[in-house]
């Protein structure tokens, strides 16, 4: 019998967009397609330091010693058959779902298990065809040593695992339909392939920005010794960059936005002045919400 061992791996899983439909269509061609790309992933994953350990029906599982080649192995190989699908017809193709962990294992013999097993499948799930979505434990081990894009999708829930896992999709090729994953917070960047704010984020800040100007002229014209636009400028401002901040991908946008409410608490304080600083109560709060974030 097998000693078990434990320990720590990337987690390769994979598994076939609507292979049910496939099979239903066309039950032979499908399985021969699927020997074919599984041969593919199989070749591009040993290439790369990885192995396969299972197979199971539409699905396989591998591992990398190397979180680097994982993610790379795993871009070439949506990459590849997205080349062998180009020649199939549309309603032929045949899509892989492919999810990435890093984490602590029980091996026994050439079988792993435990909770680093299933988030990646978790993960494989939820990622859209042709796709790829990484864990936060794979996303920072990567993200300054391939030259590609991820969004961050939010927090996502896994059976059995007590906290939520913070998941990534890999931006590839044309890949698109980043999925919505089933989250304790609202994903801040589902959906959105680029980490540049939308042109309706720009249209929106351009507004406030004219409105903005009105106000300050019409202050001005009827000038009697007070500046009241500011308190319109200092709402438009915290609109403007909490606006901002919901289409960044590169900062936590929890944390940004209570960060900029602080900033806002601040300058009512400074507005309406009088001898004390008393938004250091609620500064201390928000403080306490971002160290908890």
């Amino acid at each position: 019998m097998s000693e078990m061992q434990r320990k720590l791996t990337t987690i390769f899983s994979a598994d076939v967009q609507d292979y049910t439909r496939l099979m239903g269509a066309d039950e032979e061609g499908t399985l021969a397609t699927l020997k074919r790309y599984r041969d593919t992933m199989s070749r591009l994953i040993g290439a790369r330091g990885g192995r396969m350990i299972n197979t199971w029906g539409d699905g396989l599982i591998g591992e990398f010693p190397s979180v680097v080649e994982a993610v790379r192995t795993a871009v070439d190989i949506q990459n590849e058959l997205a080349g062998l699908n180009a020649a199939r017809p549309a309603d032929g193709r045949m899509m892989f779902r492919i999810g990435i962990n890093l984490g602590d294992i029980i091996v026994e013999g050439d079988d792993i298990y435990g909770d680093g097993v299933n988030i990646a499948a978790r993960l494989q799930s939820m990622a859209p065809a042709g796709g790829i979505v990484i864990s936060n434990t794979v996303y920072d081990q990567v993200r300054n040593k391939l030259a590609i894009g991820f969004d961050f999708l939010g927090t996502l829930e896994v059976k059995n695992v007590a906290e939520a896992v913070p998941s990534y999709a890999v931006r590839i090729g044309d890949v698109t339909g980043i999925p919505q994953v089933a989250t304790r917070e609202q994903p801040r960047t589902a959906g959105k392939p680029s980490e540049r704010p939308t042109p309706r984020a720009y249209k929106s800040i351009g507004f406030l920005a004219v409105v903005a100007a009105v106000l300050v002229g019409i202050n001005v014209l009827s000038w009697h010794g007070e500046f009241w636009a500011a308190w319109p400028l200092l709402v438009f401002a915290v609109l403007s960059t909490l606006t901002w901040t919901r289409r960044q991908n590169r900062v936590d946008a929890g944390i940004a936005s209570l960060a900029i409410v602080g900033l806002g608490i601040v300058g009512i304080n400074l507005l309406s002045w009088h001898g004390e600083f008393w938004a250091i109560w609620p500064l201390l709060a928000v403080g306490a919400a971002a160290g908890f974030r």
